[in-house]
């Protein structure tokens, strides 16, 4: 089995001195069906990763994403056969988020600590405490 490479989005709703909000979708498929995890999925054959985090997350939220590239992850879980390379991008998104129920239970904010107290979907934890320490390097 080849690595995949996927991607995600930490979407945020931070303005100035307000506390930050992250966007989580519930999962309705496997693996991981019912855990909270970060908008995202596989980068289809001859599409950028750029394209592939805005699609992505529109066909989950509905919402129209403007991201950055934050970092890569591996994720490797051998009890659930997966392998993958995870492209993480961060910003803002327009719109009313809607669940989409092929791929999404549910869609809710949550702030940075909270987020981070949930057991996540894939290595999501590893992901948001990695964006906690950036957003306190940047005070």
């Amino acid at each position: 089995m080849m690595p995949k490479t996927t991607v995600g989005a930490i979407i945020s709703t931070q303005n100035g001195n307000d506390a930050s909000k992250i966007l989580l979708t519930r999962r309705n498929i496997e693996p991981f069906k019912n855990h909270w995890c970060l908008p995202g999925g596989n980068i289809e054959l001859y599409e950028s990763a750029r394209e592939a985090i805005i699609r992505e997350v529109k066909e989950e939220t509905g919402l129209d994403f403007e991201g950055r590239f934050f970092a890569y992850f591996d994720e490797i879980i051998p009890e659930y056969g997966l392998h993958a390379v995870v492209l993480i991008f961060t910003g803002k998104a327009s719109g009313i988020p809607q669940a989409q129920p092929e791929e999404v239970a549910e869609i809710a904010w949550f702030s940075l600590e909270e987020a981070r107290s949930l057991t996540l979907a894939f290595n999501h934890n590893d992901i948001l405490d990695r964006y906690a320490f950036s957003q306190s390097l940047a005070g």
